[in-house]
């Protein structure tokens, strides 16, 4: 199912109430009659996780985006280029569509994170997390005011620090982003890193968000690619066998 067929589909969902209904009910009364009747019909509960997930996510990078007080079209280009990575060309370009219209609308950010703590389970938010950096970081720029907000929406998430470290430190190089990473301190012994490596594994597996569909656990195994490259990098420099 595409990204705008899993809104379309999908029965009423927790996505469809509150700030986060609102937002998306405004976009969708700029779809056509039949696209619209879609809405109504009935679908399974994978089908509503996903919905609430994507809808979140154009949401939040929406809310990204205006972080700085201005959104150019450079910008939507390349988030375009993002998007089209994680979900293809034709997906891509009906959530610009839709991501455009949420742009020009209030975005009560702290409400739509409120909501979207409630409903998603904890793996979906570190990956709702790896997505917001990435399209943030679309055209190789993260501004102060942009990495405060996806801060603040982590964080409103729920999710530990540790964990907005770990996945900030796949985008955002330093001399200890591997550790960061693996989420272990520099001074961690070589079988600390192991156990904390093996940890990682598990939480950040794919599988985990597969509910979500196939185009978001391909994006999965693009952050667990980046914890086994963060554990080589510890194991050469250390010369872990």
């Amino acid at each position: 199912m595409g990204l705008l067929g899993s809104f379309l589909g999908a029965s009423v969902g927790w996505w469809t109430l509150g700030p986060i209904g609102a937002i998306m009910g405004l976009v969708f009364g700029h779809l056509t009659e039949e696209q619209v009747s879609f809405v109504n019909g009935k679908g399974n509960n994978a089908n509503q996780q996903r919905s609430g997930f994507l809808a979140t996510l154009l949401v939040l990078v929406a809310a990204v985006m205006k972080a700085d007080g201005k959104v150019l079209k450079s910008e939507l280009d390349f988030v375009k280029r993002s998007l089209v990575a994680t979900f293809g060309e034709q997906e891509a370009g009906r959530a610009l569509l839709m991501l455009r219209d949420i742009l020009n609308q209030n975005i009560p950010v702290e409400e739509v994170v409120h909501q979207a703590r409630v409903n998603i389970n904890y793996s979906s938010k570190v990956q709702l997390l790896h997505l917001l950096f990435g399209i943030a970081l679309a055209d190789q720029h993260l501004s102060d005011d942009e990495h405060y907000h996806i801060h603040q929406i982590a964080m409103g998430l729920g999710l530990s620090q540790k964990d907005f470290d770990s996945v900030s430190a796949m985008f955002i190089k330093s001399a200890s982003a591997a550790y960061q990473v693996l989420e272990v301190e520099e001074s961690a012994t070589n079988d600390e890193i192991k156990r904390a490596y093996k940890k990682m594994a598990m939480r950040f597996h794919p599988d985990k968000v597969a509910h979500l569909g196939e185009d978001i656990r391909k994006d999965a195994e693009t952050k667990i690619k980046k914890v086994n490259e963060a554990y080589e990098q510890i194991k050469k420099e250390r010369g872990i066998k």
